[in-house]
């Protein structure tokens, strides 16, 4: 039997190339994988990129998300027969009308307001990244410094507004789910993952001791064994 491709979909302050080792472990044991340009707009639109983006794929899917890119599959992953799985990395798994805001700071611990750069754009919204001398620290202090540093550098923004955008109706209401996060994570604290992944009667729940927000990185192995576990 055909392998289900594996659909990649970073967050904010990431961009696809964030998934480059997973994407190579992927490749060896033989899974197609496309690696999401998440336009990090909104929830609503970003998840209808996400839905066009999906009809470009032949057969089964399993679709992975992380951080704010666990927004998008949750609201881009239901009604389409195709998907099978829903793997959240970091992530966010809201249900409906909870926003990325609202869910990081339900539990004590996050750190990432205080690093944010807000940056006004012509349309009258504004964007954020995260200051590039606090990127490491608050993204990836499970990276090295000279990656984090790297990283802060080729980060994509987000908007405001969607962090404080509302999700519908989510599709791991639907769907079977799988779940990974660090201890660490300082931009949605490790007790909001537990929250989130007890909700979605997640089928696993993967928590790395000490592994930060972009935990998925320097431990892609332990990521693509919990893909391998949903795909099968």
């Amino acid at each position: 039997m055909s392998k289900p491709t594996i659909v990649l979909v970073h967050g904010a302050f990431a961009e696809s190339a964030s998934w480059d080792g997973v994407i190579r472990l992927l490749q060896e044991a033989g899974y197609p994988a496309v690696a999401v340009a998440n336009p990090l707009r909104g929830v609503r639109h970003d998840a209808e990129y996400l839905r066009a983006a999906l009809t470009a794929v032949e057969g089964d899917i399993v679709l992975v998300g992380h951080s704010y890119g666990g927004m998008v599959i949750s609201n881009g992953g239901g009604g389409n027969p195709a998907v099978k799985a829903l793997v959240y990395v970091g992530a966010f798994a809201p249900d409906a009308g909870e926003s990325a805001i609202e869910l990081s700071g339900r539990f004590p611990g996050s750190t990432l307001g205080d690093t944010l750069q807000p940056v006004k754009l012509p349309d009258g919204g504004v964007d954020l990244y995260i200051k590039q001398d606090r990127y490491h620290h608050q993204f990836a202090a499970d990276s090295s410094a000279a990656d984090g540093a790297a990283w802060a550098v080729t980060q994509r923004p987000i908007t405001e507004a969607a962090l404080g955008e509302p999700s519908g109706e989510p599709a791991w209401k639907t769907l079977p789910s799988w779940f990974l996060f660090g201890s660490a994570d300082l931009n949605i604290p490790a007790a909001a993952h537990r929250f989130m992944a007890e909700r979605a009667g997640s089928r696993r729940t993967v928590e790395l001791e000490g592994g930060s927000h972009t935990v998925a990185i320097p431990e892609a192995a332990a990521l693509v064994d919990l893909i391998k576990e949903a795909a099968s």
